[in-house]
């Protein structure tokens, strides 16, 4: 769905949890700094929480005409929480039928983000659970997703990103992402080039991360230019990527990683960094696709 004068909105994923309302805030504030429009979906395959079938077994028709009931109410109160919060953004409502993950990726077609919350489920969770969204969105979503968690983490003053920097194009886009981001919320950031040693041969390590300056300095140089007002650091850090990236990201704003863009279910099994801060970071997650793999 592509909002007037062409502007694409920012897409929320709605739990019908009226508890869980962190990602909708993200939501709600990322669509007031970029004036643009929030669609707010609830997508549903089973009972909503809150219905309760009475007087024995109902019909399928009885059970759909309460299943939507439900929702409807989910909605109109995940609608209410974003106008209450910020009343100038235009907000609307679509209750979907279907795998939350299916309905999160079509909608993400004409998206300038998804966002959707998180439970940090484990590793096979994520994978097989009917509950899992976040892997199977981010391995086909042509635009951002943004991974949210619940309950919402504590950040540092001064406020910041981090961004993952190898010189891939797939780096270089959420580069890209992460000085817009840091702009728009007068954030510094930290770009971070994560070298791992091989474990094995000969290697001369100071050239070695010599030619890591190089490419995270090249990453990020024509970015500068263009935001003089984002404080930047950056930095080659020797590590495992998931491990320092999450650990460098524990009170940030958000962390910013490219997506390879394998797409399918053999792209969600493969190792990767992205999916790997999913399931270890603890702010806000932002996998970025780059076009060409789309």
């Amino acid at each position: 769905m592509t909002h007037a004068e062409g502007r694409k909105p920012i897409v929320a994923g709605v739990d019908p949890d009226p508890g869980k309302r962190t990602a909708l805030a993200w939501a709600a504030d990322e669509a007031a700094r970029r004036r643009l429009p929030l669609l707010l979906v609830l997508a549903q395959n089973m009972p909503t929480p809150g219905y309760r079938p009475t007087g024995g077994r109902p019909s399928w028709e009885e059970w759909n005409e309460a299943l939507h009931a439900t929702g409807d109410r989910a909605l109109r109160d995940a609608v209410a929480f974003v106008e209450s919060r910020l009343p100038r953004v235009r907000v609307s409502g679509l209750l979907a039928e279907g795998h939350p993950a299916w309905v999160l990726r079509e909608q993400a077609q004409n998206a300038t983000q998804v966002v959707l919350g998180s439970w940090h489920l484990s590793a096979v969770q994520e994978l097989f659970s009917s509950a899992a969204v976040a892997l199977p969105l981010i391995a086909h979503a042509p635009c951002p997703v943004v991974v949210v968690p619940e309950p919402e983490h504590a950040t540092q003053q001064p406020p910041y990103f981090v961004v993952g920097a190898d010189g891939s194009p797939q780096s270089d886009a959420a580069v890209d992402f992460a000085f817009e981001e840091a702009a728009l919320r007068g954030a510094a950031l930290r770009a971070l080039y994560v070298w791992q040693p091989p474990r094995l041969g000969a290697l001369d390590e100071d050239a070695a991360v010599r030619e890591c300056r190089r490419l995270l300095s090249e990453a990020v140089a024509g970015r500068i230019a263009a935001h003089p007002e984002v404080e930047l650091h950056h930095e080659v850090v020797r590590g495992h990527p998931v491990q320092v990236l999450a650990k460098a990201s524990e009170h940030a704003l958000g962390l910013v990683v490219g997506t390879r863009g394998h797409g399918g279910f053999s792209g969600m099994l493969l190792g990767s960094v992205s999916q790997g801060v999913l399931h270890h970071a603890r702010c806000p997650v932002i996998t970025v696709p780059h076009p060409n793999d789309q």
